[in-house]
């Protein structure tokens, strides 16, 4: 029994971080990790491979979380057998046997978008009765029902024009110089945003995504780095639904030396949160996901338990701001909307709100993001903390770039550094 405590503690943080990922629920949540804790207690005899504890500790965990979504799904009399288990397609000098092309489909889509399709189609409820079964509110079963009907159009194997139209689309070319930019504070009140974009990355992790952004240096404004991003396909990581896409960091002065990175990302109804990221150390390819802690976390992870960012966004009053000072609460996580502004950029100008981090996505760094009415960047600028890597410039930002912008946080100094712009402006 020691030993089994001894190796549960050493990977209790892995399995609860995995059944919090499938589980929304708090409550429910820690209902499943107990219940995964006891039959791992119980069955721990059966492990013939101590070196494999981790993995069967997380199969547990896999299986309680089905059981989960099986026993909610009988009560919201949903034949999830049918919908999750996929028709057997034989392919043959025969060809492909005949299948229903409708429930081929529908077996390709995700376990969210099967669930609402199913209500609103088969069982023919409204949306107000669906928003009751499944504990949501209306809006949601709104963006849910949209979201699924567009991602079934997607796969029906007669829709061709989305994948057209994403091959013959270029990225658009992004101005060598960044465009000049005035910001100016609007009487009116901010207004609440659905942002789903990938914190610090700009996409949005949905089948067909896929932008180009450019870093510009101030005060001298010119283009540091373009990058080109892609979302190639579904993913999954732990049994996780979710997207990967390609980030191509082009350097503005050695276009030939393009560095690639690859990375997995889930959007949900609340949050938007990296999943795992590829790397390649020498020849082989090293994949780190969200149950490898600090390794994952320092880089990736953001928000308790790597929730990701919220994507419904409303002010909090969490953070303050007048002017250049800005003052916040003490809290772990500071992510909130500090006003309305209208950023005139490229001689157009966007009515935004201004959604402001507090050293939450980066120590020592804040953050200003604008973002118009469809929850897409207009402007994204970095601020850092005076002593902000003293030991590498040995020099403050104030004396690095004395005519830059300044701004106070609860009474520290923090310098402008870079601007990023995207084409959706362009």
């Amino acid at each position: 029994m020691n030993d089994f405590e001894d190796m549960l503690a050493a990977e209790r943080m892995a399995v609860e971080r995995f059944v919090k990922f499938q589980i929304s629920s708090p409550e429910d949540a820690e209902d499943v990790l107990q219940e995964v804790y006891l039959t791992a207690c119980q069955k721990f005899f059966q492990l013939r491979d101590r070196a494999s504890f981790k993995a069967w500790l997380i199969s547990i965990a896999r299986n309680k979380c089905h059981d989960y979504f099986r026993e909610r799904a009988a009560r919201l009399e949903i034949p999830i057998d049918e919908l999750t288990e996929k028709e057997l397609i034989s392919d043959s000098k025969y060809g492909i046997a005949e299948v229903s092309v409708v429930r081929e489909t529908f077996d390709r889509l995700g376990n969210k978008d099967q669930q609402i399709l199913y209500l609103y189609f088969w069982k023919e409820l409204p949306q107000a009765e669906i928003a009751k079964r499944l504990n949501i509110p209306v809006g949601t079963v709104k963006s849910r029902l949209y979201t699924a009907k567009r991602n079934f159009k997607k796969q029906y194997p007669d829709h061709k024009e989305d994948d057209q139209k994403g091959e013959k689309e270029k990225m658009k070319q992004l101005p060598e110089i960044m465009p000049e930019y005035r910001i100016e504070k609007s009487d009116k009140d901010p207004f609440s945003v659905k942002w789903e974009e990938l914190m610090g990355w700009f996409l949005v992790p949905k089948p067909g995504e896929k932008l180009s952004w450019g870093m510009y240096d101030c005060p001298s404004g010119k283009c540091d780095n373009i990058y080109q991003m892609e979302v190639t396909g579904k993913a999954k990581v732990h049994g996780i639904e979710g997207v990967e896409l390609t980030a191509k960091e082009i350097p503005c002065t050695e276009k030939n030396h393009v560095l690639e990175r690859v990375f997995v990302a889930q959007l949900t109804d609340t949050h938007c949160r990296y999943l795992a990221t590829i790397r390649n150390d020498g020849n082989v390819r090293n994949y780190i996901t969200f149950l490898d802690g600090e390794e994952f976390m320092s880089n990736w992870g953001f928000g308790e338990n790597n929730c990701g960012n919220e994507t419904n966004l409303s002010v909090k009053g969490d953070i303050q701001r007048n002017g250049s000072v800005i003052t916040s609460k003490n809290k772990d996580f500071l992510l909130d909307i500090v006003g309305r502004y209208t950023v005139t950029i490229a001689g157009k100008g966007y009515d935004t709100v201004c959604v402001m981090d507090i050293e939450t996505y980066n120590p020592n760094v804040v953050s200003e993001q604008y973002l118009d009415k469809n929850g897409r960047t207009i402007l994204w600028r970095r601020f850092n903390r005076d002593d902000w890597a003293f030991d590498h410039y040995r020099k403050l930002w104030s004396e690095l770039l004395p005519k830059n912008e300044r701004i106070t946080v609860n009474g520290v100094t923090y310098v402008h550094w870079y601007d990023c712009v995207t084409d959706y402006i362009f």
